[in-house]
């Protein structure tokens, strides 16, 4: 006859350990909330990307248009107040009365529209539409964070330009993954002279220069194409040469990974080298992967900003961070006109909360560091 008492103390066991334990998912998670730095760092990047992703929305004008008589145009001051006190937010139209001088015209008050239907624009590609977050009626402007050179507004322009920076460098981290997981798994686990061979290779492929072989891809490709295209190709082609060093690391987890007694007993019991592969070896590598991963994409957006700002990446008109950096080459630019300076911030803001996204998650995922 069952005993009752332990019948239940069998059936509560179970419970009492949910409570106790934590899945690996969730340990991750709360070590990675009491990272105040990458949660924060993790909260800006996702505010940048819904920006970014819902760019033609949000931004009040269409990033191609030039506006000539507003070149170097100071952001627009939008007014709170009137002679009656607090009022619906205005703006005044502007007049040019020098070399990036202006003053407003205050014959007539233009109020911010919500909703505002404006310059035509394509929703990721899918459908057109002219609606605008905010607007206001023409001759006024709004230009939040100034123009450019061209008369261009600045934050239609970061908007956009973000979509390039902040997404190319996933199409690079997928290949350089991929290819760095697959070869570096290989040569660690069947070693010998495939190992041998494959290690080889990726010698000669971190020996290619990529500074002079960017130099020979720019004036390669087809000057038919558009820039967007022209630069993907230049990062996919740069990512197949970049999953060297990281399949070296890869390989040198797996030396270790394989004669570890639960990769042994899953041969023991018939499984295949494909199986054991995938199923046992390349998950105890996602640690790595998901941190060096995090740390590259960094690298591509530094890439993209330097190639674009030298000419080699995005051109005009496309709009991309690096390439909007081009406008404050000369000190006087800098001081009349500082808001030209914004692309570069927001390299800095992007690639720092990347690292310390890349520093939290390596803290989350390494389970000495629960102190809890």
């Amino acid at each position: 006859m069952t005993n009752p008492k332990k019948a239940i103390n069998v059936g509560l066991e179970p419970v009492s350990e949910q409570k106790e334990q934590f899945s690996f998912r969730k340990q991750v998670w709360r070590r990675l909330r009491r990272h105040k730095m990458a949660t924060g760092a993790g909260i800006i990047l996702l505010i940048i990307y819904f920006l970014v992703i819902f760019a033609g929305f949000l931004a009040p004008y269409n990033h191609y248009e030039t506006y000539k008589q507003h070149f170097f145009h100071h952001p627009t001051k939008v007014y709170f107040t009137d002679e009656d006190g607090l009022s619906w937010p205005y703006v005044y139209a502007t007049e040019r009365i020098g070399w990036g001088e202006y003053r407003e015209i205050t014959d007539r008050k233009y109020p911010l529209k919500l909703l505002h239907r404006g310059d035509k624009y394509k929703f990721w590609g899918l459908f057109e539409t002219d609606l605008h977050l905010i607007g206001v009626e023409q001759p006024a402007h709004l230009f939040l964070l100034g123009t450019d050179n061209f008369g261009r507004d600045t934050f239609s322009r970061l908007l956009f330009g973000g979509r390039v920076s902040m997404f190319l460098g996933f199409a690079g981290i997928i290949i350089t993954t991929f290819f760095g997981l697959l070869i570096g798994s290989i040569a660690g686990y069947y070693g010998g002279k495939i190992d041998e061979l494959l290690m080889r290779l990726s010698e000669i492929i971190i020996s290619i220069p990529q500074f002079y072989l960017l130099l020979a891809l720019a004036a390669v490709l087809p000057v038919s194409i558009s820039s967007s295209l022209r630069f993907l190709l230049i990062v996919i082609i740069l990512a197949f040469i970049s999953w060297a060093g990281m399949s070296r690391v890869i390989r040198g987890m797996v030396l270790a990974i394989k004669n570890e007694e639960y990769v042994r007993a899953a041969k023991a019991m018939g499984a295949s080298d494909l199986r054991i592969i995938f199923k046992h070896v390349i998950p105890t590598t996602v640690t790595y992967v998901i941190i060096n991963a995090t740390l590259a994409i960094p690298g591509y957006i530094l890439m993209e900003s330097g190639l674009s700002f030298i000419g080699l990446g995005i051109q005009e008109p496309d709009a991309s961070w690096g390439n909007m950096l081009t406008a404050a080459q000369t000190v006087t630019k800098i001081t009349n006109f500082p808001w030209l300076l914004l692309p570069g911030f927001m390299i800095f803001i992007a690639v720092l909360c990347f690292n310390l996204m890349g520093d939290g998650l390596r803290d989350a995922l390494d389970p000495k560091t629960d102190k809890s």
